[in-house]
């Protein structure tokens, strides 16, 4: 282990949160050993500004909990205790033990739990023990960090400030070994590379091809949350490249994998990269991102072709063979990646109203105007403009000048559709009521 002193690392309280200062504080004068951890420290070593501050202690849970009345627990693989300050969350993390250490000392009536699949996953996890041994479970090197406010030191257990000046990323231990304990160290390595702007370390990254499908096992839950780490923290196109090239992204969008072509030349993989580049864009300029929108553009090619096919083998009209398949289509997605309810409504919102833009006539268009998903969902329409040709620019282009128009020109607009291109409907001739006969 290598310790920093306060003036070699460079490190100042005034950059720490300072709700993690206050539990770090309150932990210290219970007696309990407690140091801000992990991306937190690594983060602050690099100069950049820390998204979240977490801590690890010899505290355990409950003795958390006992400290602090703003203090849930939650985790079941493992125990954490979340400190509430509104909506400021300090993570605390009691030090983690090996599972076969042998008996770790606990409060009384307390129990260490570990257990394991037959690949080798850790399903409980709570075993605890001291900070050396956490610091051998930590993932990767330049996580295994710890900064203490008692005496401003930085401990280094790992070399990971040496990997940090080298940019490198790499696991501690044996890379299957703990790529088969947490598949997801598989992503956070890819995660971790495209966001520090470093290269994965050659023995931490020669596995991950032959045990990217071990990713299969996680739940589906907490793919999602994993998905939106990688694809919404502002590098999702370099991040998806690189999940691609390990056969990572292929396990959490197995659809999207069948539309791809040697040369990414696909429809899919166009509007997927453009997707990709256009929210890391949003990002960067500080604007707000939708998670069901770029769910909708990546899925939109693949709903498509499966939309083509039950029309052609069932018969049905267009716009049935079109719901079926984005129920199919979003029912499969959900089993790899776990997308609320509220998203994959909107996704179907939008891509629903894609059908209904090319109805303009009468009320019809202004009805349109008033449906709460509109915007995103004319957004989307002009996306589409981009690789669906003249028809669909052209209907896009429509749209934008009828939605910021005077009323007196929005009529103008739907009637001008009329020409030849409406085929007004005929209303049913009334049948003659029959004479009555004239008495002979």
């Amino acid at each position: 282990m290598q310790v920093y002193q306060r003036q070699e690392h460079g490190i100042s309280r005034k950059d720490i949160s300072e709700n993690a200062l206050k539990v770090l504080y309150r932990l210290n004068k219970a007696g309990f050993d407690a140091y801000l951890v992990g991306g937190g420290v690594r983060d602050l070593l690099l100069d950049k500004e820390p998204k979240d501050f977490d801590i690890a202690t010899n505290a355990t849970p409950e003795e958390i909990k006992a400290l602090f009345r703003n203090c849930r627990l939650i985790g079941r693989r493992f125990r954490l205790a979340h400190i509430l300050f509104g909506r400021d969350v300090i993570e605390v993390a009691t030090f983690r033990g090996h599972h076969d250490a042998g008996a770790v000392k606990l409060p009384a009536g307390k129990q260490a739990i570990a257990s394991r699949n037959h690949e080798g996953m850790l399903l409980r996890d709570n075993v605890y023990g001291t900070i050396d041994e956490d610091a051998e479970r930590r993932d990767f090197s330049i996580n295994a960090l710890y900064y203490s406010i008692k005496d401003f030191t930085v401990s280094d257990y790992a070399n990971g400030v040496v990997d940090l000046q080298n940019r490198l990323v790499r696991l501690i231990g044996d890379p299957e070994t703990r790529y088969r304990e947490d598949p997801v160290r598989m992503l956070r390595a890819v995660r971790f590379a495209v966001k520090l702007d470093m290269q994965i370390e050659a023995s931490t990254a020669a596995p991950i091809l032959e045990l990217s499908t071990l990713l299969k096992d996680i739940p589906a839950a907490r793919l999602f949350e994993e998905s939106l780490k990688l694809l919404q923290a502002g590098q999702g196109l370099e991040t998806y490249k690189m999940l691609r090239e390990y056969n990572l992204f292929q396990q959490l969008f197995p659809i999207l994998a069948e539309h791809f072509t040697e040369d990414h030349s696909s429809q899919t993989e166009q509007m997927l990269e453009h997707i990709l580049a256009a929210t890391d864009v949003r990002i960067a300029e500080g604007k707000r991102v939708n998670p069901a929108f770029m769910f909708a553009a990546m899925l939109w090619y693949p709903m498509n072709v499966r939309a083509e096919e039950i029309a052609s083998t069932s018969g049905l009209s267009d716009y049935d063979a079109f719901m079926i398949a984005a129920n199919d289509i979003l029912d499969e997605q959900v089993k790899n990646i776990a997308i609320p309810r509220r998203l994959t409504t909107t996704v179907r919102d939008i891509w629903q109203q894609q059908h209904r833009f090319s109805r303009r006539f009468g009320k019809r268009a202004f009805v349109m105007l008033e449906h709460p998903k509109f915007r995103a969902a004319y957004d989307f329409l002009e996306m589409r403009g981009q690789f669906e040709g003249q028809d669909v620019a052209e209907l896009a282009t429509w749209w934008h000048k009828f939605q910021f128009a005077e009323r007196d020109e929005r009529n103008k607009m739907v009637q001008e559709l009329g020409g030849g291109n409406q085929r007004r409907r005929r209303r049913p001739q009334r049948r003659k009521k029959p004479q009555a006969k004239s008495a002979s």
